[in-house]
């Protein structure tokens, strides 16, 4: 019987060699944004990374990058609230979002940034895909099934990458991907594919390297 959201192949060598390119070539911080008109221009592919905080998101585009502090986590969940753009190669924007789940921060910025993040979503023609982080460790959360369904809204497709994969025994790891498969059913945007990493190890990162590479 075949499973609903399988964990994503290994990448042909091509498809794993354009991957490596991409990023082995030019990858710079561009800018932060907290207004929807500073976004910059509309002319690259774009994909984002979402997550709630201290998820794991700056480690995995760091290692995804093979830079080591391109991506900087806050130390305090929920006070980054821009929008970090990333330039890879001549054609690719990296965007990284503000974590979400912000216990700590006000009310006023957390309406601020989700109105933002409304408006990039319905509003970016250029975005291909939303990677959405789930901690291996805890699965889908009420917080992470919200995003979700605003990007259902949105018709804007995600896939879920889980972070943190080294850090849980095998037996408990298959219980998590169920509960994290029998959450994805309910939400149409999904890609039907579940790409399982670890920053640490390296697990995964050449696969979402050329998922990536591999968008038009």
């Amino acid at each position: 019987m075949q499973v609903a959201f399988p964990l994503a192949q290994e990448p042909d060598l091509a498809t794993r060699e354009k991957g490596r390119r991409l990023f082995a070539g030019p990858v710079e911080f561009l800018k932060g944004v907290v207004e929807l008109d500073a976004l910059p221009p509309a002319n690259r592919l774009e994909v984002c990374f979402a997550g709630r905080s201290n998820v794991g998101k700056s480690s995995l585009i760091n290692a995804l990058t093979g830079r080591k502090a391109l991506a900087r986590a806050s130390n305090t969940p929920g006070r980054t609230q821009e929008i970090n753009y990333f330039t890879a190669g001549p054609d690719h924007y990296l965007v990284d979002l503000p974590g979400y789940g912000f216990a700590q921060a006000p009310v006023a910025v957390v309406e601020k940034w989700q109105r933002l993040l409304r408006a990039y979503l319905a509003g970016r023609q250029t975005l291909r895909r939303v990677f959405v982080l789930i901690d291996t460790r805890h699965g889908i959360k009420a917080v992470d099934d919200d995003i979700m369904a605003l990007l259902d809204k949105s018709a804007v497709a995600f896939q879920v990458v889980m972070t943190k994969a080294d850090k849980v025994k095998p037996s408990e790891s298959a219980k998590i991907l169920g509960q994290v498969r029998g959450a994805l059913q309910g939400h149409p945007a999904a890609f039907p594919e579940i790409i399982l990493t670890s920053s640490e190890k390296g697990d995964g990162i050449e696969t979402l390297r050329a998922i990536i590479a591999a968008l038009e």
